[in-house]
């Protein structure tokens, strides 16, 4: 099945620019997130929105991406026309009476890379923390060491291939007979078959387990932002490395605080009084309470900067900033003394209260509209 095209994914047009980018991955990750959506396919779409975000968020993969989508151009033709001939390394055989060299099927190869989700507090991502993960995967066979033979006994050469991976299949075609390689099905390419299997791995050479991983986490990390373990991925082939794995992060939003970026932004609700009077509060940040002074005639809406009071940067580039936007409460029950002194602020104020000595605002409003 193909994949499908990476800005559909996200829903978002190929001149996104990154912050649309990161609006789309954060609102699809939340949606599709194991953790909140139980529907049957969501793992797979919260995987298929991270992949696609990973790639269009990286200026070097998105620019491959644009330029030949999901198709590698190093796969030669990508067996487009030439299917019947095997792929290039066939082609090449037949002009050319030869043949580029196969991978050698003994050769050490690099195991799999995994990929693990992991879901964070606020102040765990701010802060980062040391844990320990469990993850499933597929380790060297104690049994036979990797070999899938039964112990005392090992792998034998294949005898079809002679050890290559491969054979040779001659066909006629109307430029002649030409010998056409495929992979060895006797042994899957590998060249050695095995007559006595390990009865543990069933001659696989590998078995699954779950392996618990210790994982430290940067502070500063965001919401779908990854971090690498070198070498904790799946084993090696025929004594190569290991895979890498890739942990994943989702964030959950704080009650209060809400990021972007390296900075928090937060809104403190303050009284009618204090925005006219002034005055000095207390203000909530990421490292305790601080006091804030508030200026006599604030606006409702204005913001304040608490320098390096935000979040450090993952990267080690500094700390981000607090922002704090105000906002002023009316009182929704009032006294009658309470009343009675709006009234006279109003009025040594030359505000006279709607409805007593001019018309409101709305009634002048209604009287422009018939005046047209």
């Amino acid at each position: 099945m193909s994949k499908r095209d990476y800005y559909e994914v996200l829903g978002v047009s190929k001149g996104a620019s990154k912050d649309e980018l990161k609006k789309a991955y954060r609102k699809l990750s939340k949606k599709y997130h194991p953790d909140i959506n139980k529907e049957p396919d969501a793992d797979e779409k919260f995987k298929e929105v991270t992949e696609a975000y990973e790639v269009l968020s990286d200026d070097q993969k998105r620019a491959h991406y644009d330029q030949f989508g999901h198709v590698d151009p190093n796969q030669g033709f990508g067996g487009g026309g030439f299917e019947g001939f095997g792929g290039f390394e066939d082609i090449f055989s037949t002009f050319f009476g030869g043949g580029s060299s196969r991978r050698d099927p003994n050769a050490p190869r690099q195991g799999a890379d995994l990929q693990y989700t992991m879901t964070l507090s606020f102040e765990d991502a701010v802060f980062g923390k040391e844990t320990e993960i469990e993850i499933p995967r597929e380790e060297t066979c104690e049994t036979c060491h990797g070999s899938g033979a039964k112990p005392g006994t090992k792998p034998e050469t294949c005898g079809h291939c002679h050890g290559s991976g491969q054979i040779n299949i001659e066909q006629n075609t109307p430029f002649g007979r030409i010998v056409n390689r495929r992979t060895c099905h006797h042994c899957n390419g590998t060249g050695k078959q095995i007559k006595h299997k390990c009865s543990t791995c069933s001659g696989k050479g590998k078995v699954k387990k779950r392996r618990k991983i210790s994982v430290k986490i940067p502070a500063g990390i965001d919401d779908g932002q990854q971090l690498r373990v070198a070498g904790q991925g799946e084993p090696g082939v025929n004594g190569g490395p290991s895979g890498d794995l890739y942990v994943v992060f989702y964030v959950r939003a704080h009650e209060f605080f809400e990021r972007d970026g390296d900075d928090v932004y937060c809104e403190m609700p303050i009284t009618f009084v204090q925005a006219a009077l002034g005055d000095e509060v207390e203000v909530p940040t990421l490292y305790g309470k601080v006091k804030l002074k508030v200026p006599a005639g604030t606006q409702t809406g204005t913001k304040f900067r608490l320098k390096e009071k935000g979040i450090q940067n993952v990267r080690g580039h500094g700390k981000g900033d607090q922002h704090i936007i105000v906002r002023i409460v009316t009182p929704t029950k009032l006294s009658e003394k309470q009343k009675q002194l709006l009234q006279e602020f109003a009025e040594i104020s030359g505000q006279v209260p709607q409805g007593e000595h001019e018309e409101s605002f709305f009634d002048k409003v209604k009287r422009a509209f018939k005046g047209d």
